[in-house]
């Protein structure tokens, strides 16, 4: 099985209908740190803004929100847990006209509105 490296970046360019899929596991069920994080970026500088910020925890919660101009946007919050320690899971973000929809284990799971026009996202990086 291929393990990419950790973080991974890759270049992007998104269009309406573009899609991302990552295929994981998540090892432990430890509270407070994020087990995974996809970050959708508008550049590889650490400061760089972020359209859409996907945090995972395996306590039940994931954390969506944006970074822009230096600082975090409302955050949008998920309590629901089809992560489960152990278990792989195949994550999948479509780009849409307005959001991006996001799939776990081919069902819908939430979305997250455009903050930042598509054509700025530019990297995508991902931790965990």
């Amino acid at each position: 099985m291929n393990s990419l490296p950790n973080p991974y970046q890759q270049s992007v360019s998104l269009a309406v209908g573009f899609m991302v899929k990552i295929m994981g596991n998540l090892e432990s069920s430890c509270g407070k740190n994020p087990e995974l994080v996809v970050d959708f970026c508008t550049g590889i500088e650490e400061d760089s803004d972020i359209a859409f910020h996907f945090r995972v925890y395996t306590n039940s919660m994931v954390v969506m929100n944006s970074f822009q101009k230096g600082g975090w946007q409302e955050e949008k919050r998920m309590f629901s847990d089809p992560f489960m320690p152990g278990q792989p899971f195949e994550l999948r973000f479509l780009v849409l006209e307005n959001e991006y929809k996001v799939f776990v284990n081919n069902e819908s799971f939430c979305q997250f509105a455009h903050r930042l026009p598509l054509q700025s996202v530019k990297m995508l990086k991902v931790k965990g």
